[in-house]
């Protein structure tokens, strides 16, 4: 799974230019500090969760998820009246560049095309907006 993970992380970094950041999800958002220990825009990767079943031939067959997240420090003030609401087009531009690097990608020959299973968005303190998107995937070894 550590080959998917980094071949995930590859083509984000690939495939959507702008990226200040492209890596694996280990808390960095959520880190309790002044400063975030990453810079903006970037993309994490992260939380995959794997369903495993047995085959007849003695493998095994998983369905995968995992998630993606576009965090942005957005400094703009972007209200109706600022006639700066183009930061906000912007920014879904970015998010649906990440979408796209990854929707149908086959990340390892052992793996079936992903592809996008949900999406949020969400806030943090300091003007940091995260587009969170889950994946999905099939697995086989």
């Amino acid at each position: 799974m550590e080959q998917i993970l980094i071949n995930i992380l590859n083509r984000i970094d690939d495939q959507v230019p702008g990226l200040s950041l492209v890596d694996e999800d280990y808390g960095q958002l959520e880190f309790v500090e002044d400063t975030y220990p990453v810079t903006f825009p970037c993309v994490l990767v992260g939380n995959i969760n794997t369903d495993w079943e047995g085959t007849k031939q003695g493998c095994q067959r998983g369905k995968a998820t995992f998630t993606t997240r576009l965090a942005i420090d957005c400094y703009d003030d972007t209200h109706v009246s600022s006639g700066t609401t183009g930061k906000i087009a912007e920014r879904m531009a970015l998010k649906k560049a990440v979408v796209n690097a990854l929707q149908g990608f086959i990340p390892d020959n052992c793996a079936s095309p992903m592809f996008r299973q949900n999406s949020r968005d969400f806030s943090l303190a300091g003007g940091i907006k995260v587009y969170e998107t889950t994946f999905r995937f099939s697995i086989h070894d």
